[in-house]
């Protein structure tokens, strides 16, 4: 005796722990040390076999009052010298919510003779960029099953009822044994021939051939929120599959699929696009028209602007979903377009231009002393950029 370690201290709890604190250790190490999860390794057999003992004792009132009165010599000679003889306990509640897929059960087990809700349904819906930036409304096809008015959703044919199960006695799980390293221990799993369900139908209902359901095409309105995101989804509250025993419907979550837009692109709240100024504009200044979501807008642009300089239009962005009072902003990139195509007399006002301004287009014409002096420059240059304006404006 004087080997064993303190079971409190096997299971990682204190003295005072209460009996839910002591079952959920016990599953923690469970989990970890079970041979199932380690096979061949003696440690964790060991370890398993040390923390099954401790939670014999400790989960047992009678015996945990024991054990605290008097340690390990409270069961001194007991059960083979100490040990314990588990055939006779029943552990399935551990092992059937841990270890359920191991001994051919599913995972953790819930009451089946209680109101469930319904699974949840999902399906997608396609909008346009505009549509989610102010939101909309949609309509969309499902397949849905509601409770067959002929049995009124027992899945049986009309003057007749659901019989309790023979082989759960109507409990909806049936309880079986699996021979472990340590002795027969008893475990849960759903029942195979009503599902969970306690009751088996033997005459079917014709209509719905005893599930309880039928399955029909509805339309269903979907309203979308403005400031949606694409991928971001929509819930229905119980349009999904219907409860079971009187339990509520599931929900139906819609995902919305945003299209792209020619021309805007959009990151959380904002929007941004490319404008494509002419040369003219970027040196003289003057208005351009701009798309926005709200329509276009007429941009007064600087004098002088370079190409790939990015404006603020405030406000014009993506509404908050959160708060529509609240919208992002629309950032446009203004880019300087160089002409193409150019007549003769465009392309002599470019040259005369760029010599005005000291360039070197026309560099034949330096060369043979054709360029004006300095006091000229200042005096040409706007009549150049009238000229090519106008040029400009003509291609």
């Amino acid at each position: 005796m004087a080997d064993k370690r303190d079971y409190y201290e096997v299971l990682g709890v204190s003295k005072t722990a209460s009996d839910a604190d002591i079952k959920k250790a016990f599953r923690v190490l469970a989990k970890k040390y079970h041979p199932d999860m380690n096979p061949g390794d003696k440690e964790a057999e060991a370890k398993f076999k040390e923390a099954q003992e401790a939670y014999a004792v400790l989960s047992d009132p009678e015996k945990r009052k024991q054990y605290d009165q008097f340690g390990h010599a409270a069961f001194d000679g007991g059960a083979g010298g100490g040990g314990f003889d588990f055939s006779g306990m029943d552990m399935g509640d551990i092992f059937g919510d841990i270890f359920g897929d191991f001994f051919g059960g599913g995972s953790r087990r819930r009451s089946n003779d209680g109101p469930m809700k319904g699974q949840n349904l999902r399906t997608s819906v396609r909008i346009t960029f505009e549509e989610a930036i102010f939101g909309c409304e949609k309509e969309i096809e499902m397949v849905l099953k509601d409770e067959c008015k002929n049995c009124h959703g027992t899945g049986a044919r009309p003057g007749t009822s659901p019989e309790t199960c023979p082989k759960c006695g109507g409990k909806g799980k049936v309880v079986f044994t699996q021979q472990s390293f340590f002795g027969t221990v008893q475990n849960v799993q759903t029942c195979p021939d009503c599902g969970g369900k306690g009751k088996v139908v033997r005459d079917k209902c014709p209509d719905c051939r005893g599930t309880g359901y039928i399955a029909s095409k509805k339309k269903i309105k979907v309203s979308i929120p403005a400031g949606i995101d694409n991928g971001q989804s929509v819930r229905i509250r119980e349009k999904g599959e219907p409860g079971l025993n009187g339990g509520p419907r599931g929900d139906l979550l819609v995902e919305v699929v945003v299209s792209r837009h020619p021309v805007f692109q959009r990151q959380d709240m904002n929007i941004y696009s490319t404008v494509p100024i002419t040369f003219a504009q970027a040196a003289l200044g003057g208005e351009v028209r701009i798309k926005t979501v709200d329509g276009d807008v007429l941009y007064e642009v600087k004098a002088g602007t370079q190409t790939d300089t990015r404006i603020r239009l405030k406000g014009k962005g993506v509404p908050s979903l959160r708060n529509k009072a609240v919208r992002g902003d629309h950032y446009v990139t203004l880019v300087v377009q160089v002409p193409t195509g150019l007549s003769a007399e465009a392309k002599e006002a470019l040259r005369q231009f760029d010599e005005a301004t000291g360039g070197s287009l026309n560099r034949t014409g330096a060369q043979n002393g054709a360029a004006s002096s300095d006091k000229e420059k200042p005096k040409k240059r706007k009549g150049f950029m009238d000229k090519i304006k106008e040029s400009l404006d003509d291609i």
